[in-house]
């Protein structure tokens, strides 16, 4: 049973260190401040509640094991909600998007918002 939990703790380490790189490579790669927001939330998110459940495997329920799992849920909880208000203020800032974005659905609702 141990080395089926260290093996399996292992694994979400590995899963969860591979999603934080990519997060890291799409913060410096991506053309701007709403699709960098994009990967470090979604992927960034996902990368570190993977190494917290690697933490909380390979310790079980100890307080170490609790904290980790606690800041896992967090993560999951405020991440989603802290992007999406730095995107709103860098839209109502002006920052723009890159030339290669399309749609601005955003951009529409903040007009409509504006003429109310």
């Amino acid at each position: 049973m141990e080395l089926a939990l260290e093996l399996l703790s292992n694994v979400f380490l590995v899963f969860g260190l591979i999603f934080v790189f990519l997060g890291m490579l799409g913060l410096v790669r991506l053309p701007d401040v709403y699709n960098r927001l994009h990967t470090t939330t979604k992927i960034g998110t996902l990368g570190a509640f993977g190494v917290m459940l690697s933490i909380l495997l390979k310790v079980g329920f100890s307080p170490m094991g609790v904290k980790a799992i606690t800041v896992g849920l967090f993560l999951l909880l405020t991440a989603p909600i802290a992007a999406h208000m730095i995107g709103r203020a860098a839209h109502r800032h002006g920052v723009g998007l890159c030339e290669e974005s399309i749609i601005d659905e955003y951009g529409k609702a903040y007009i409509r918002e504006k003429d109310e």
